[in-house]
């Protein structure tokens, strides 16, 4: 008889009952239970735990998990909250949330790029002012990180004819985008790009990275674009650059405090567009259908799918 898989969340129980319906579906052979209604003995039991923002405290009852399958892309706080003793952590990886993020960047793009929060301000002000065309070929958008995530919005931005940089910590190349690496490549592309798109994990190394000298750095009436992590800006360089008029506008899907505070100064802000973490939302049907299949070949081959680098935080 096969060990039982835990499914253990901070989710609401309404959506996850709708997860392990999902993946219960799926899986039919195995015995999917939620944490709470796992009797002491079965949590020992368990081998395989599928998370999403789990606590820890519950991660540790499973004494006897083999690994952690982890139904969101990013894992910089389940790694950060478990440890270095964690078991092997295999993050999900969806073509769809590539799709959606790529969407996603371009839609964004293309607001700054036809002057809309300069349209908004003038709907404000009852002011008729038509705002001068730029083809896309003139605009250069820089992409911070070349991973799956990246690559997809670069590419998808390309064939709009935006002229595309990309970054990454190694060296990339990539057919139609200029690829830059290491720390002089990321001034380079700072300082050639009038839209950057942050697409970064956070890691030691990214934490609080887009500061005032990185920002001073990028082009005067730049725009900045951050789909990846809160943690990644100092919240207070941005603002002070804003002000100052260095950066014309920021989109921001992403906060250090989510839902953002009702106090924060992000709100308000005339050159500030806020968004509720929406760029790239999670769909239940293709990830939980990920989950089954890499599920399904560990029970196969007993082979762990491709699983995070504790050290690198991704």
């Amino acid at each position: 008889m096969r060990k039982p898989i835990a499914l253990v969340t901070r989710i609401d129980e309404v959506s996850e009952q709708e997860w392990r319906a999902l993946i219960a579906e799926l899986l039919p052979e195995e015995s999917i239970q939620c944490f709470r209604d796992m009797s002491d003995i079965e949590r020992k039991a368990a081998e395989i735990a599928i998370v999403a923002n789990p606590d820890p405290a519950h991660v540790a009852e499973l004494s006897g998990l083999s690994w952690i399958h982890s139904l969101w892309a990013g894992v910089e706080r389940l790694v950060a909250e478990l440890g270095v003793g964690a078991p092997p952590i295999v993050r999900l990886v969806d073509p769809e949330l590539s799709r959606v993020m790529a969407e996603a960047v371009l839609a964004w793009t293309l607001y700054l790029h036809r002057d809309m929060p300069a349209y908004a301000r003038q709907q404000r002000d009852r002011v008729w002012i038509q705002q001068p065309y730029r083809h896309p070929s003139r605009l250069t958008v820089g992409i911070l990180g070349l991973g799956a995530l990246g690559m997809a919005a670069a590419e998808r931005l390309s064939q709009s004819d935006f002229a595309v940089k990309g970054w990454s910590r190694s060296p990339k190349d990539a057919s139609g985008i200029e690829c830059f690496s290491g720390d002089e490549g990321f001034d380079t592309l700072l300082g050639g790009s009038d839209v950057v798109v942050c697409l970064m994990p956070l890691t030691n190394e990214t934490r609080g990275l887009l500061d005032k000298a990185r920002f001073a750095v990028m082009k005067e009436g730049a725009a900045l674009i951050n789909f990846a992590r809160g943690a990644i800006i100092v919240d207070t360089d941005l603002i002070a650059s804003l002000n100052a008029g260095h950066l014309s506008h920021a989109v921001l899907d992403v906060f250090q405090e989510e839902p953002l505070p009702a106090a924060s100064p992000f709100w308000h802000h005339p050159k500030v567009t806020v968004l509720p973490h929406i760029s790239a939302p999670t769909d239940p049907h293709t990830a939980a259908a990920i989950v089954a299949n890499n599920i399904r070949a560990y029970r196969t081959t007993g082979q762990l799918p491709q699983t995070v680098d504790i050290r690198r935080g991704y």
